[in-house]
């Protein structure tokens, strides 16, 4: 053990006279290494195998070895011809505590440490664990936490090993007190004060930093104070001096700006100079600064913008505009020139896409209007951009372009998308008061196996509808954008437990339809649907759909007398029953099925046309957008009547994060020919989503005139055992009880109306169906939205939040006497209310909630408060 030891230390009690004399390295052997490989040894010394290295040569070396960081010792040693590196390794960091942190994450401030090599595993440099606290402690004081500090202690190991803690005192976050301006004559503090995004603080502040003085906010107010008086004409503007000053407790701050406002200028001359390529007048048109004008730095900009886009979609993509001013200080005026410099016309040599794992790039590429080979237009590139998001394929596109290596003019463009959920497994389960159980399954899919086909089918059940649909439509037929479609439907509503007329309808039948684009933004569209449809009255239907009074299908169609039912015998007896004829039943005008019967094929056409700007086709926010249709009855069908549709929405942003939206729905519908009405099934019906939020679905508008019921009775019966009791067999029938004595009787325990010579009604149930919707045939509805953002949510793109105000209704231009809540078209007797609400495309899919109160109702209107819809989307 003693000679090892021994051996260990010679070669540094023979380090005085070691390096007395020059040697030739024959070999070089490294020692005390135990985490650090032998690679970045080598790499850092310069001398190698067959170098002659002398005192010099060894300290630059021993010099190279600490900077590595590796090594707390290096030293040297001579063994024959061999050089002998013996090396001490730094400590390993095991683990890192980081502790007090509020303000920043952890992750935040671990990745700092480990974009500096301070990880667990790696050599601890203490040099760059100090650097590192005062750069953290830099980055608090940017969040204007003044009084923060940041400790970082070292643990001694054994094994050469160490434990690191980050201590962190954040401090109290110092807030802005005052903002003074001085030598502004011209415009007020508080214009000034409205430019920033700094503020003083106070109690709208709580959710924002905007009154924690950061230098970098500072910086981009000055420019926007810049920008505001260079706008106004004030060329000579500048910001003299910024002083900032942070009260003794490091919790208070104050700035003062010094300003030199100078004198507005106007403009003298507009010149455009260099080469515009494009005739000067069409480069003229978009200068938007004439000779007289105030100076406008705004205006400068955005003409030399307007050129540069004027040329980009020419070919000359790289092109550049140069607004210069030369000004004229005695005067206060200024030239302008607008330098074009069009560079070489560029041509697209390939388009690409990625990102689109679903979504084939035929489907993608047929959207473009850029094409490969041919010059490069601005314009057709961003075209093809915003055709993508209206697809609604899409969460996000970014398109790129890129200069082909080697060549001047050409250039790659690059589509990358972001595929979101094109289609949806909508299932509903729920119970409402009128409608009862709900269960439904749809599926529909915008992008049939991403080839951009419409495939969907349908199945929805619930008290008052059970449908079975089923739809395709292929957008590109033909080549040049002609979109073709078929569906298939059958139908079944029976309202009779719904909150509308009690009627049922069985319809099915098939239909095509074409669309044919006229411009980028607009298609006319055109179909042929054949129906055939039957309808049910039920037992409470509105004399609007059947005349009241009617004869029940299940009754017999035969009558006594009232004397005879009062003054029978009791025991064994028969009453006398008699036909009824037409001048026994109240007279009353015939309602729809008695004129025009209640089985029908139809045969209708369709003509449609709509106008798409809008930025998305799910929720967008800029744009417009506005579908007319008309449906019409092909004449020798057995219904001749015509719809005529309009839907129009305009988003306006009114800031970066508030967008107003307009909306309206209009609708009006009428027969031809020899049907004076349109038909009871066809009116419009407002209310529920998609229409006036707040109130229940299809329930505003006129009520049905209320169906009478009539009273009958037994019309007789044998006692053939002679008990004196009715048995059964013994043949009790029954007939409507004939007026032929006017008093006023109480019938079956329920008060009776009885009219000479006529069949008795009873009193109770006409005001049933008072209550119940039949729509009208004229629908106005208009709905305003504020688009907010979203607290706490980065990206919102599939997601929207909204307050409304909703109005709407529908209205008859032939209500008769006896209709209540019926109403010609009037904006006095619109319901409205407001309300906020919010959609969510999620990965389950689309949902959309919705909260609102009634401002104006009518007595028949059915409120609802809360409302929500839900489908799950794939």
């Amino acid at each position: 053990m003693l000679t090892r030891v021994l051996f260990s230390l010679l070669p540094l009690l023979l380090s005085a006279n070691l390096w007395a004399t020059s040697f030739t390295v024959s070999d070089i052997r490294l020692e005390g290494l135990q985490r650090v490989s032998a690679s970045p040894v080598f790499a850092a010394l310069t001398v190698r195998v067959g170098d002659t290295i002398d005192s010099q040569g060894v300290r630059d070396n021993i010099q190279d070895l600490f900077a590595t960081g590796f090594f707390s010792n290096v030293q040297m040693a001579r063994e024959g011809n061999v050089l002998i590196v013996i090396l001490q390794e730094r400590p390993a960091i095991k683990s890192i505590e980081i502790d007090g942190n509020k303000a920043m994450k952890t992750e935040q401030l671990e990745e700092v440490l480990s974009d500096n090599d301070i990880s667990e595993g790696e050599i601890l440099q203490r040099q760059k664990l100090q650097g590192i606290a005062r750069e953290l402690e830099r980055s608090y004081i940017a969040q204007a936490r003044y009084g923060a500090s940041v400790e970082a202690k070292v643990i001694e190991l054994p094994n050469n090993m160490v434990d690191i803690e980050v201590l962190i005192d954040e401090g109290k976050s110092a807030k802005i007190r005052h903002i003074n301006f001085v030598g502004n004559e011209i415009f007020s503090d508080k214009e000034l004060i409205n430019l920033f995004e700094l503020t003083t603080a106070k109690w709208t502040t709580i959710f924002s930093s905007n009154d924690q003085y950061a230098k970098e906010k500072l910086t981009g107010d000055i420019e926007r104070l810049e920008s505001f008086y260079l706008d106004q004409g004030y060329l000579d503007f500048s910001v003299v001096s910024t002083q900032v000053s942070i009260s003794p407790n490091r919790r208070d701050v104050y700035i003062t700006m010094n300003l030199n406002e100078g004198d507005i200028y106007t403009v003298s001359k507009v010149d455009v100079g260099g080469d515009p390529v494009l005739p000067e007048s069409s480069v003229r048109r978009l200068i938007l600064l004439r000779e007289g004008d105030t100076y406008s730095q705004a205006k400068l900009d955005a003409t030399s913008q307007y050129i540069t886009t004027l040329l980009g979609n020419a070919g000359y993509t790289n092109a550049e505009v140069e607004g210069l001013t030369e000004k004229n200080e005695e005067e206060k005026t200024v030239e302008l020139t607008f330098f074009v410099d069009p560079s070489k016309r560029v041509y697209v040599r390939r388009i690409g896409f990625s990102g689109n794992t679903k979504t084939s790039d035929e489907v993608i590429r047929r959207e473009m209007r850029q094409m490969e080979s041919s010059s490069a237009s601005n314009a057709r590139i961003e075209q093809g951009k915003v055709r993508l998001e209206r697809l609604g394929y899409f969460k996000q596109v970014n398109v790129d372009t890129r200069d082909v290596p080697g060549s001047d003019d050409l250039i790659d463009v690059d589509y990358v998308v972001e595929e979101q959920p094109s289609g949806s497994i909508s299932a509903s389960v729920g119970y409402a008061q009128y409608s009862g159980i709900n269960l439904g399954v749809s599926v529909s899919q915008n992008n049939w196996l991403g080839t951009g086909k419409q495939v969907s089918f349908g199945v929805n059940k619930n008290s008052y509808t059970t449908s079975y649909n089923l739809g395709y439509t292929d957008p590109y037929y033909t080549p040049d954008g002609v979109s073709r479609g078929f569906n298939a439907f059958y139908n079944t509503r029976d309202t009779e437990n719904f909150a509308i007329a009690n009627y049922s309808v069985d319809t099915f039948g098939l239909g095509v339809r074409f669309g044919y684009p006229i411009s980028e933004i607009s298609r006319l569209n055109f179909g042929l649907t054949f129906e055939h449809q039957t309808l049910t009255t039920g037992a409470y239907t509105p004399q609007e759909i059947r005349r009241s009074p009617y004869l029940h299908d299940f009754a017999q169609l035969n009558y006594v007398n009232r004397s005879d039912l009062f003054n029978s015998p009791s025991g064994e007896y028969a009453l006398p029953t008699f036909a009824i004829e037409d001048s026994m039943l109240y007279d009353g005008e015939e309602g729809f099925i008695d004129k025009y019967g209640h089985a029908f094929n139809t045969g209708k056409f369709n003509l449609g046309w709509s106008r798409f700007t809008l930025n998305r086709g799910i929720l967008a926010t800029r744009g417009s957008s506005q579908n007319l249709r008309i449906d019409i009855t092909a004449p020798g069908s057995d219904m001749q009547y015509y719809k005529v549709f309009y839907d129009a929405q305009a988003f306006k942003p009114i800031t970066k994060d508030f967008v107003l939206r307009f909306k309206t729905s209009l609708g009006y519908g009428d027969g031809y020919g020899s049907m004076d009405e349109l038909p009871f099934f066809e009116n419009f019906y407002s209310g529920g989503f998609g229409s006036v939020r707040g109130f229940e679905k299809s329930t505003l508008g006129p009520r049905g005139t209320f169906s009478r019921e009539y009273e009958t009775a037994s019309s007789g019966w044998q006692d053939l055992n002679g008990n004196g009791v009715f048995d059964s067999g013994e043949g009790l029938g029954s007939a409507y009880i004939l007026c032929d004595d006017a008093t006023p009787t109480i019938v079956g325990g329920v008060f009776s109306t009885c009219e000479s010579g006529k069949l008795t009604h009873r009193s109770e149930g006409t005001s049933a169906t008072r209550d119940n919707a039949i729509g009208g045939n004229v629908q106005m509805e208009f709905s305003t939205e504020l688009i907010l953002p979203i607290p706490f949510v980065e990206d919102s793109r599939s997601m929207q939040l909204s307050a409304f105000v909703d109005a709407g209704n529908s209205f008859s231009t032939y209500c008769r006497d006896t209709q209540a809540n019926c109403f010609t078209p009037s904006l006095n007797h619109l319901s409205s209310s407001y309300g906020i609400g919010f959609t969510w495309i999620s990965g389950m899919g689309p949902m959309t909630f919705s909260y609102a109160l009634p401002i104006n109702q009518s007595q028949f209107d059915r409120t609802e408060e809360f409302q929500f819809t839900f489908g799950a989307g794939f």
